[in-house]
């Protein structure tokens, strides 16, 4: 058993076509039917239903591919780290999800360019959870995220909480309400954007009866009830765990808004509620984005924060995350925010 044979299995199973697999691994069919039917053979066991269009994996084949992708996946990441680790880049590859780019993101790298002229930094937009995979690949050396992430190969540090605000439409009563309230704002349709979800929840919500897709973009209409609020203490419909960041901030003090919208990324969101069709809460720093549509006021809740996250992996720190932290506690001082300071921790 080889690592082509195992690909050229990895391939078939993916794709479920010889054709299709042939074009992905760069192999000619025979050869890629040689190396599948030797793999089949010095295992004794047959892992490909070929009588059927598209192919199927047999049951043995399904539990092989669920178990070696796996261990593929590991390899490939091992190599990568290993490749690394013997000729370090001097580039620094920074992920961060678009909310961190309207905080202070752009004076971090200032004040790491200031202090390190020579450094070469490239930054990818990129989600948090998509974040994990790019870490292993070695498409970026580390990322700022908004959720923790649990990760054998990765290891993380909380930089700081950041409050939310609400975002209001211009001509909305409350738009000139200093001091918001969640409860005060359940009545509306919160418009939602996280892609990526808390991992475990014991809160429970009501459930969503309707779905419609706007614009090519999924949106998802949920109402709740048919007037007002809904206190999930004293009336909760469903029982399911509360997995979405913002109606999680909603259901910790008991709270459903009457209707909610899902959107593909917060930039639509912000989009929507300058045109009127809802609220949404957003990190403080995102406060100036549409200012002549939308009113950002201060929520009164001190515990409806996001967290802001920092991802590495544990077996490679960059030699050039270490100036990243300096520069992001210098920002952090000259700003006056309140931090602990972290330092990431090689395993090697």
């Amino acid at each position: 058993m080889d690592l082509k044979q195992l690909n050229a299995f990895i391939a078939v199973a993916e794709l479920r076509s010889f054709s299709a697999a042939t074009a992905k691994t760069g192999l000619s069919q025979p050869s890629l039917s040689r190396l599948l039917k030797q793999l089949e053979t010095e295992m004794g066991v047959m892992l490909v239903d070929r009588y059927h269009r598209p192919l199927h994996l047999t049951e043995a084949g399904t539990f092989f591919y669920d178990k070696i992708s796996t261990i593929l996946t590991e390899m490939d990441t091992v190599i990568s780290m290993t490749q690394r680790l013997s000729t370090p880049s001097s580039v620094l590859n920074i992920g961060f999800v678009p909310s961190i780019l309207y905080g202070l993101l752009p004076e971090i790298i200032a004040m790491l360019k200031q202090s390190n002229p020579d450094i070469e930094v490239n930054l990818k937009d990129i989600s948090s959870y998509q974040q994990m995979d790019a870490l292993k690949s070695g498409d970026i050396d580390i990322g700022f995220g908004r959720f923790a992430h649990q990760d054998p190969w990765i290891q993380q540090i909380l930089l700081r909480h950041e409050r939310y605000v609400v975002a209001l439409p211009k001509s909305h009563p409350l738009a000139n309400v200093r001091e918001q309230r969640l409860i005060d704002l359940a009545n509306n349709r919160l418009i939602l954007y996280h892609q990526t979800h808390l991992p475990i929840s014991t809160t429970t919500t009501t459930t969503p009866i309707a779905n419609k897709t706007i614009a090519n973009k999924t949106i998802d209409n949920k109402p709740i009830n048919n007037n007002k609020p809904s206190r999930l203490r004293n009336q909760p419909l469903s029982t399911e765990p509360v997995t979405e960041p913002l109606l999680y901030l909603f259901a910790q003090y008991g709270i459903s808004p009457f209707m909610t919208t899902t959107v593909s990324d917060l930039q639509v969101a912000l989009g929507l509620v300058a045109a009127g069709e809802g609220i949404t809460l957003v990190p403080a720093s995102l406060k100036t984005v549409r200012t002549e549509q939308i009113s950002y006021q201060r929520l009164i809740h001190e515990n409806v924060t996001s967290p802001i996250y920092l991802h590495t992996l544990k077996d490679f720190v960059h030699p050039q995350i270490p100036e990243l932290l300096s520069a992001i506690y210098q920002v952090y001082e000259q700003r006056g925010i309140t931090y602990r300071r972290q330092k990431f921790v090689s395993q090697l």
